[in-house]
């Protein structure tokens, strides 16, 4: 969006700074109708967005180690550009389980009322991707939804045929890059957070225990994530069980083994939510002080 010498402000960031800030104004809101405390809330969760970086800075370097391998101090460079949405759930977690097991918060009232917030990053973070145009590209496809980038979307150089990790474009001919038609894997991430959003609202009308929203949105977005955008994005197979060059599909990347243990955890935990939540739950309400 702005570079001056060696700053670089991208869309990416200043997206997620506002889902960030919508995230806490819906957040306070939802626990203010609970009856608990959304200042202690945002305490917590400042220091989730900072614990959030890091993970998402460690997830993506983990899985995506071709990218630092020339110089791996490029690994802190977190300005530009580079972040895993799994590695963000666990780094942001660690605050809100640190002051649960320390001062005895409501921590899943606090997790559900942040995953509006959280599908809203999804998206927002997205559509980021759009606006620079090299991120969380799509692999080459012949399927009539493919999408030719035009020439003046200069943040997207091109896809080179036969190479599978978007890290080693670079190593591509100028002449042999192809602007498309790829998958538009940018934007079904925008229409995966989308669902959510509506998802995780539907999810808290229905007044299940708190933790259930939670455990649906990590069921949820391991699910859409990995079918709907993962299958087709330009990225390395961990476990290379399919290619079809032709239509743009690969399975099994990284982010996909990785969801499917968390599908199994959530089908697993749900149950133990599924249930009436109490009117005025007292545990939580003498939590939130």
């Amino acid at each position: 969006m702005i570079e001056i010498g060696s700053l670089q402000i991208r869309w990416y960031g200043l997206f997620l700074v506002l889902a960030i800030f919508a995230a806490f104004e819906i957040a306070k809101r939802l626990l203010q109708g609970w009856g608990l405390d959304p200042n202690r809330f945002e305490q917590i969760a400042f220091w989730a967005v900072v614990w959030g970086v890091v993970g998402a800075r460690v997830g993506y370097v983990v899985t995506s180690p071709n990218e630092f391998s020339a110089n791996p101090i490029a690994a802190l460079y977190i300005w530009q550009g580079g972040l895993s949405f799994h590695g963000a759930i666990v780094g942001g977690l660690i605050p809100f389980i640190y002051h649960h097991y320390r001062y005895k918060i409501p921590v899943w009232a606090y997790l559900d009322a942040s995953i509006p917030g959280v599908a809203l990053g999804v998206a927002a973070g997205r559509l980021g991707n759009i606006m620079n145009g090299s991120d969380t590209v799509g692999r080459l496809t012949n399927w009539p939804i493919g999408f030719t980038w035009p020439t003046w979307a200069s943040g997207f150089p091109g896809v080179c045929p036969g190479i599978h990790d978007i890290s080693e474009i670079g190593r591509c001919a100028p002449e042999a890059l192809v602007r498309g038609p790829v998958h538009f894997t940018q934007l079904y991430g925008v229409i995966i957070g989308l669902v959510l959003l509506l998802l995780a609202f539907h999810w808290l009308r229905q007044k299940q225990a708190y933790g259930y929203v939670f455990w649906q949105f990590v069921l949820w977005y391991s699910v859409l994530r990995s079918v709907f955008e993962e299958t087709f994005r330009l990225n390395p197979l961990w476990l290379p069980v399919y290619l079809n060059e032709e239509a743009g599909i690969g399975l099994f990347t990284a982010t996909q083994l990785i969801s499917l243990p968390l599908v199994l955890l959530a089908l697993f935990l749900l149950p133990r939510f599924r249930k009436p939540r109490e009117a005025s739950h007292p545990q939580a309400r003498r939590a939130g002080g």
